[in-house]
């Protein structure tokens, strides 16, 4: 889908009436989110600084799920709303009361891990009248933990993502972006003032291959180190990529579940490992999937290309070779984490875990190490990715 194909909001919304506040709000299918959110503060993401946060402070933006909205809600400096929110700008004075055509108010947006991005969401719910007249994003790559002040320094070449296009009040306000860089960090434009619910940043991750290959072994599909869900057969109760987020799970929705099967087939997700892999040892873990579980599960392997899509129950078929076993179809506890060593290490690319018959499962860890050629081809990439 082209950029033009997604819808664009633009004006204020409706004042609140009363009633559910999400009744009026103004959404779209958008392309890219099947993409993990780069921005996600389970991987790290953080919003270091900004030049103005008044009336709503700028770590909103991260939060996750939705924004909330409380009409009864107002503190000594007005209206407390559930998102970044900067007071209005003025002019220079009174012969000039209006803010200059390129005043603007900006924050600095850490990404949790450095990535590809493939489309961004400026949501401004609840942003009825005092949501920004438009927005502008751009990106830079910087190495290491830098702060604003390196950030803002004079010579950082940025990129812009998304040139300065008018957005709508309480709106789901999607860009899709094309630029086939790897990236750290981002500024968030808003022109000239006013206030954005949530910020998503939709990509592929591209890791540090110098930072993988020091670790030797490490999580090969964990999305933090370049893994990722390809496809999924079931995703009723919650996203398949949860199973490969940092940490264990703290609550049931923090997993992956499905919903109940009423045929005989069984439900699945299939994996691109960071490069081709070594693989020695796989964790699944059901963690507070109580009554809920999977009962058992199987996982299979090979060093395909991953360019296909699920077809078929219980399939998970995709193009590139045949699938092989390497853990059979094996019994699981509700709220257990299961270790599992292989007899002997298994290579492979693409890796897709049977569940039976339905049910979930809260994490999936893959260990082992990247071979040779799955290195050079990860560093090459990466070359390619930072110019």
């Amino acid at each position: 889908m082209s950029p033009s194909a997604i819808p664009s909001f633009t004006g204020d919304a409706r004042p609140y009436g009363g009633g559910e506040p999400y009744a009026d709000y103004r959404a779209a299918e958008l392309p890219f989110t099947h993409h993990a959110d780069l921005a996600d503060r389970r991987l790290g993401a953080s919003v270091i600084a900004a030049n103005d946060e008044f009336f709503a402070e700028r770590e909103n933006l991260l939060k996750p799920g939705p924004a909330e909205f409380d009409p009864e809600h107002f503190g000594h400096k007005g209206k407390i709303m559930d998102g970044w929110e900067t007071r209005r700008r003025r002019g220079v004075s009174a012969a000039a009361p209006h803010p200059a055509d390129d005043d603007h108010d900006w924050a600095l947006i850490r990404l949790g891990a450095p990535g590809i991005v493939r489309g961004i969401l400026v949501d401004t719910a609840h942003f009825r009248g005092n949501y920004p007249r438009a927005v502008s994003v751009e990106a830079t790559a910087l190495p290491g933990a830098p702060g604003p002040h390196e950030l803002l320094a004079e010579g950082v070449k940025w990129t812009t993502l998304v040139p300065r296009t008018a957005v709508g009040g309480h709106a789901a306000n999607g860009f899709a972006v094309d630029a086939e860089r790897r990236f750290t960090h981002l500024r968030v434009n808003q022109h000239p003032d006013g206030g954005i619910a949530r910020l998503r940043v939709y990509g592929e991750v591209a890791p540090d291959p110098g930072w993988l290959a020091a670790l030797g072994a490490f999580d090969l599909v964990a999305l933090e180190n370049g893994g990722r869900v390809e496809d999924a057969s079931d995703r009723f109760y919650s996203p398949a990529v949860n199973t490969i987020q940092p940490g264990r799970s703290r609550k049931m929705d923090d997993g992956w579940e499905t919903r109940r099967r009423r045929d005989r087939g069984n439900d699945w997700i299939r994996y691109r490992l960071v490069e081709q892999s070594e693989i020695r040892a796989v964790e699944i873990d059901t963690a507070y999937l109580k009554g809920n579980s999977a009962g058992w599960a199987a996982i299979s392997l090979r060093d395909g290309t991953g360019t296909g899509t699920g077809s078929g129950e219980g399939s998970g078929a995709g193009s590139g070779g045949e699938w092989a076993g390497i853990l059979p179809r094996t019994a699981l506890q509700p709220d257990t984490n299961h270790r599992f060593v292989l007899p002997e290490p298994a290579v492979g690319r693409e890796l897709r875990i049977d569940i039976y018959p339905d049910g979930g499962i809260s994490r999936l860890r893959v260990f082992g190490r990247l071979t040779d050629r799955g290195a050079a081809r990860l560093e090459a990439r990466h070359r390619e990715l930072s110019g």
